[in-house]
């Protein structure tokens, strides 16, 4: 019965959803403002609301956004109905909204409550350790081609995922797109989830555009570090130009994409630049995901690792790009430094978790140590791992939640967890202790920290005015 009432509710928002797109059109903020209130009818705030996001309503944070019709969320809004295929956007809005964000939460809050451990809204797995380039300070170009998840791994974590709620699945690598096939099967098997893959970009062409535009539920995050001269002196010569041929492409064929951009000490004023913002814009993109170097991996440079005052820039541009008087309608997201709107830590199943190419369930792309394989045991069982236990009853590490990381901003914690757990590593290239790995964030946390308690205790001011 419970699937009978699911399936009819997902054809009547699926319908909702199809008026409401052409509604915006005529009406840009009225349109807007529909597709909010049809989508809550379908998914009532709920009590997972401050348990997950920390921030209330969600309906009514995006009501805020979209009140002014000048605001420019609007028009953004509105350009997705006007630049993205309707099918496309319309499979985006059920499946990661839907599915993922109501459905999936409830029955995911529920299970909490009943194993007293994390369950994830999302996945992040790795269909291959290998890599067609070799970028400096990622830690997949060392790992080659040697792991690999095969289709009936992959397609056995998503099952067992949906039976905990889950349908948000990313993929990461290595570089997924080099397992074509595989992403596009599991895409046409999984109707009601949603898949989004994080590329270098080079194997974009126009037949895989046009897959991506027949399944529906495939979003890219394409990875750009600059413009050419900073991005190809990281990612090789000629990436740039590659990267905004796949960019056109996906423009083109009218898909929802976004970027994924790793902000270091040398590049984070150009990453966040009015220039470059205008590129990704000009270009299609939707959304951006920052994200701070981490120094994981035996060779990882310190360099990279940003100073206080660099952070302390980023934290306030990100935000200043997100204020509706910014002439940028393109969303950036700062995995680090918005941890405030997460609750923190978000790794070890809270929020997400990672798969690697072995088939290791590790907390967090960036914490490469583990006590479970998914070859071996099931999702439910490595959810259940030592180790995880250790985050969830450890979270959120720090009551400021701009030193969110028990490796880079609370070294220490990992430490402990790794140490009490005897979690192995599971670096694919080589054994890293967590002393050696953690003692090269210790110099970064302690001059973070009392920057970090400044804005902090200025967001909070702000927050009770």
């Amino acid at each position: 019965m419970a699937n009978v009432k699911h399936s009819a509710e997902r054809i009547a928002l699926s319908s909702g959803i199809e008026y409401a797109i052409r509604h915006v059109k005529k009406d840009r903020h009225q349109g807007i403002l529909d597709i909010l209130d049809l989508v809550e009818r379908y998914m009532p705030s709920t009590k997972h609301d401050q348990s997950y996001t920390k921030t209330g309503n969600v309906f009514s944070n995006l009501r805020h956004f979209v009140s002014d019709p000048n605001s420019k969320w609007v028009d953004f809004g509105h350009s997705l109905v006007t630049d993205i295929d309707a099918n496309v956007l319309r499979t985006f809005i059920l499946n990661l909204g839907y599915e993922a964000g109501y459905v999936g939460l409830e029955k995911a809050r529920t299970l909490r409550d009943r194993y007293h451990t994390n369950f994830p809204w999302v996945i992040l797995f790795d269909p291959t350790s290998a890599c067609n380039m070799h970028c400096i300070g990622c830690w997949s170009a060392e790992y080659g081609p040697k792991h690999r998840l095969s289709f009936e791994q992959m397609d056995k974590i998503i099952i067992q995922g949906k039976e905990l709620g889950i349908h948000f699945y990313m993929m990461t690598g290595g570089e997924p797109l080099l397992c074509k096939d595989e992403v596009l099967s599991l895409c046409k098997k999984h109707k009601d989830c949603m898949f989004g893959a994080f590329t270098n970009g080079t194997l974009v062409d126009e037949a895989f555009c046009k897959a991506m535009k027949g399944v529906k539920n495939l979003i890219l995050y394409v990875s750009v570090e600059g413009f050419e001269e900073a991005n190809d002196a990281r990612r090789g010569s000629g990436s740039f130009k590659k990267v905004m041929e796949a960019m056109d492409l996906l423009q083109a064929h009218r898909l929802l994409y976004g970027n994924s951009i790793c902000y270091t000490s040398k590049n984070y004023q150009m990453v966040v630049s009015d220039e470059f913002l205008d590129l990704l814009e000009k270009k299609g993109s939707k959304f951006s995901w920052y994200f701070h170097y981490m120094p994981v991996g035996n060779d990882a440079s310190v360099d990279l690792l940003l100073k206080p005052e660099q952070r302390r820039y980023m934290y306030h541009r990100i935000r200043e790009i997100r204020k509706n008087d910014n002439p940028h309608k393109l969303f950036p997201l700062d995995f680090q430094n918005d941890g405030e709107f997460v609750g923190g830590c978000i790794a070890a199943g809270k929020n997400y978790l990672h798969i690697n190419a072995n088939g290791d369930v590790e907390p967090c792309v960036f914490i490469h140590y583990s006590m479970a394989n998914i070859k071996k045991v099931s999702l439910l069982e490595a959810l259940q791992q030592p180790l995880f236990s250790a985050y969830h009853d450890l979270q959120a590490f720090n009551e400021n939640m701009l030193r969110p990381c028990p490796m880079l901003e609370n070294p220490d914690y990992l430490m402990k967890m790794i140490h009490a757990t005897e979690a192995k590593s599971t670096d694919l290239a080589s054994f890293e202790s967590v002393e050696h790995l953690c003692g090269k964030c210790k110099e970064y946390a302690n001059a973070w920290a009392p920057v970090a308690d400044e804005l902090w205790s200025e967001s909070q001011r702000e927050k009770n005015r």
